[in-house]
C-alpha cells in the first residue's frame, strides 16, 4: 500500500473542451487517469452507471477503465479544462501522452493502461465533487491548465508538481472539515487577518446578521470550536509568531494582543504552547 504523497504524476494533456452532445461523448473508456472540471451547469454525467450532476465548478475524476458517458442537454453546452495524466512510474512510460479511448459497445479492453498503485488515500477522492466552495482550488486547477500551454521551460516539471501538490491540497479539504456557511466564512477571513482586535462574541453575531444563540451553535457546528475558544487559539498562534518573527517584548506583545497583564498571558501562552514565551521564543516548536 502506497500513501498519497508518493504519487508520482505525470500530465500528457490538457485542453479546454464544450461538450455539445456528440457522439464522441457516449458511453466510453479512457486507459490513463481523468479529469473535467466543468465552468458553468446544468448537466449529468454517468461514471461506472451512476449519475451526477454537473453545476457550476464541478468536478469529475475518472480512474483508467471507468465507464463514462457526458449527458448534455440541448442547446445548453459545457465548458470544461480537461487534464489526462498518469499517477505512477511504470513501463512502459507515460501512457497519457498517447491516451486512448475505446466506445460502446465495444469490448472495453486495453492493452496498455496507465499503472495504478494500491493506495487507499487515492481510492477514496470522489468521482465527483463541487469546488465552487473552494474557489482557491478552482483558480490553481485552471493554472494548471494555462501552465500546460504556456510554460516553455521545465514544463514537465512544473506541471506535474502543480498537479501533486494539487491533489495533496483537494486531499486535505475533502478529510478536513471545511466552514462552509457564508457568513462564518466571511467572519473567519476577518478574524484570521486581526486577530488581536478584542471584538466580543456579541459583535461577531452582529457581523453575521444573527442572533447570539444562533450564531453560537452555527460557530460551533463550522468550526469545531467555541467562539471563545477560536479567538483564544487565534491569539495564540499570533503570539507564536511575533515571538518569532519579531523583536519585540513579551510584555510589548501581550498588549499588542489585548493583555492587560503579562501574567495571564504568560499563563495562558504555557498552557497552549506547552513552554513559557521567552522559552518560546528561542527554542520554537518546528510544528509553529
Amino acid at each position: 500500500m502506497k500513501p498519497l504523497n508518493e504519487l508520482k504524476p505525470y500530465v500528457g494533456d490538457s485542453m479546454r473542451y464544450l461538450y455539445e452532445g456528440g457522439l464522441n461523448e457516449r458511453l466510453r473508456v479512457c486507459n490513463v487517469y481523468a479529469f473535467h472540471l466543468f465552468v458553468d451547469g446544468p448537466g449529468e454525467m454517468e461514471v461506472n452507471g451512476k449519475m451526477y450532476p454537473i453545476d457550476r465548478r464541478t468536478l469529475i475524476f475518472l480512474r483508467p477503465g471507468e465507464p463514462h458517458a457526458f449527458h448534455v442537454a440541448k442547446g445548453q453546452p459545457l465548458s470544461s479544462y480537461n487534464l489526462y495524466c498518469d499517477m505512477w512510474e511504470g513501463a512502459p512510460g507515460p501512457v497519457s501522452l498517447n491516451r486512448m479511448f475505446i466506445h460502446a459497445p465495444e469490448p472495453f479492453a486495453f492493452d496498455t493502461r496507465s499503472v495504478a498503485e494500491p493506495c487507499p488515500e487515492l481510492d477514496s477522492l470522489p468521482s465527483r465533487f463541487s469546488l465552487q466552495p473552494y474557489p482557491w482550488l478552482f483558480d490553481s486547477f485552471v493554472t494548471l491548465a494555462k501552465q500546460f500551454d504556456d510554460t516553455r521551460y521545465y514544463h514537465a516539471e512544473l506541471v506535474n508538481s502543480l498537479l501533486y501538490a494539487w491533489m495533496l491540497s483537494w486531499y486535505n479539504v475533502i478529510h478536513t472539515h471545511q466552514p462552509s456557511d457564508f457568513r462564518i466564512v466571511k467572519l473567519l477571513a476577518q478574524l484570521n487577518e486581526r486577530p488581536e482586535m478584542r471584538t466580543s462574541v456579541e459583535e461577531w453575531a452582529a457581523m453575521c446578521g444573527l442572533k447570539r444563540s444562533y450564531f453560537h451553535s452555527l460557530f460551533l457546528r463550522e468550526t469545531g470550536f467555541t467562539p471563545n475558544a477560536y479567538r483564544h487559539r487565534l491569539l495564540m498562534k499570533r503570539a507564536a509568531h511575533l515571538l518569532v518573527e519579531t523583536n519585540f517584548s513579551v510584555t510589548a506583545i501581550s498588549e499588542r494582543l489585548g493583555y492587560t497583564s503579562i501574567h495571564p498571558f504568560t499563563r495562558h501562552f504555557s498552557a497552549f504552547h506547552g513552554v513559557s514565551p521567552r522559552a518560546f521564543r528561542f527554542q520554537p516548536s518546528p510544528d509553529n
